[in-house]
């Protein structure tokens, strides 16, 4: 059975964190996951994951810092220093809100270079996120909407995964991303599925909630639920308008619940 997740840096992003969680509980989800979430205090968003019972699926370290990188850091030859510090920084936010997960940016790079900085990175966040039981997570992204991101295909992400040789090293697989750019997403979904941490989901092309677009995700669900997936799903796609006037495929795919 399918469970959603709402990712809080597309859906309810006009509201403060605590408020955009509360806004996800009432409309019937099953956990949240965001972005960037750095200028909440932990203890506000703590306090509306206790409020709704929502589990905190993770966050993405950030776009740059100390005036370096621009989707990320992670990857960037020279720097590695830098990612280490923001790697750190970033697991102690999401262990002081509870969060399964960290999505290490790699950032705008290339070559043999920037791939043994990401490994080196990488490695640094497994072993420090082992000590917290939490998941290291890498996304491929899409050649159209990040033309220079570093890690931008399964396979890439597949070998680097199996060099770092970390068990809490997992693949973000997002639906809209491999869909983009690569085969059948089910047929990918089938022979990844031992490495994926978390799967995200939005409309092909244009990123917009789930019954839009050229991918039927009735056969997505029902392709998951065959294999077995039980994790929630996450939502990232951008709403047009305001989110709650976003959200008829809930109805659509996520089971009734009888009383």
């Amino acid at each position: 059975m399918v469970t959603f997740s709402a990712n809080l840096g597309f859906l309810w992003a006009d509201l403060p964190l605590p408020a955009a969680i509360r806004a996800a509980k009432a409309a019937g989800f099953d956990a949240v996951e965001c972005h960037w979430p750095y200028a909440t205090p932990p203890t506000e968003i703590t306090a509306a994951l206790k409020d709704t019972g929502l589990e905190m699926l993770g966050l993405n370290t950030p776009k740059s810092a100390g005036g370096v990188g621009l989707f990320g850091l992670s990857a960037l030859p020279g720097h590695e220093a830098l990612a280490r510090a923001v790697i750190d920084q970033s697991l102690s936010f999401a262990a002081d809100i509870g969060a399964r997960s960290l999505h290490v940016m790699a950032g705008m790079a290339s070559g043999a270079a920037a791939q043994a900085s990401f490994c080196t990175a990488l490695s640094h966040a497994c072993h420090q996120a082992k000590q917290v039981g939490m998941m290291i997570l890498i996304e491929p992204l899409n050649r159209y909407d990040a033309p220079a991101y570093f890690l931008n295909s399964l396979a890439q992400a597949e070998e680097i995964i199996t060099s770092v040789n970390y068990p809490n090293l997992r693949l973000m697989f997002d639906c809209y991303h491999v869909g983009r750019t690569e085969d059948d997403v089910i047929a990918q979904l089938r022979s990844r599925l031992p490495l994926i941490g978390h799967i995200q989901f939005a409309s092909i092309p244009n990123r917009k909630s789930p019954d839009q677009g050229t991918l039927d995700y009735t056969e997505v669900f029902a392709a998951l639920d065959r294999l077995g997936w039980n994790r929630p799903l996450g939502a990232e796609y951008q709403p047009d308008g305001a989110t709650s006037n976003s959200l008829d495929w809930m109805n659509k795919y996520k089971p009734k619940t009888s009383a």
